[in-house]
């Protein structure tokens, strides 16, 4: 595990801190704290469906990149070199249930952290995983990181 506490955050967790208020009020508030990381191919995904979600709402594609970008600030992007390692262990652990999610568990696998998802295909992976009702129970465990 990292000396630091950190967590690996899926797409749908960066999609939520662009359109809601909890996430991005829990990275503004522990991301000093916490190291956060996403796997590249999940800004990828992220800034593919939030132009889409965001018209929804009556929100320009432009307006929604540059809200994905401001909140990335606190995210570090891992490039497909820094996990790709752990793509073969990562499959057979999630193959089965959604193959395109390999690059967040093996990102996970890679830096020894949990992830912060609301995907249920993570859980049984045999990573920590926590959903963002529960990620304030790590985020204030000084406990971690082990």
């Amino acid at each position: 595990m990292n000396a630091v506490r950190s967590l690996v955050l899926d797409a749908n967790i960066l999609v939520r801190g662009v359109l809601g208020a909890r996430v991005g009020g829990l990275v503004e508030r522990y991301a000093g704290a916490v190291q956060l990381f996403a796997p590249d191919v999940a800004y990828a995904e992220a800034r593919w469906h939030l132009p889409k979600l965001m018209a929804r709402r009556g929100i320009g594609a432009d307006e929604a990149v540059a809200t994905l970008e401001e909140f990335a600030r606190a995210v570090a992007f891992l490039d497909g070199a820094e996990y790709r390692q752990f793509e073969h262990e990562a499959m057979a652990r999630i193959g089965r249930r959604d193959p395109r999610d390999w690059p967040v568990l093996a990102a996970a696998l890679a830096l020894g952290c949990p992830i912060w998802t609301e995907d249920q295909g993570f859980f049984g992976a045999g990573v920590p995983t926590w959903t963002t009702d529960r990620v304030e129970i790590f985020l204030n465990d000084r406990r971690w990181p082990r």
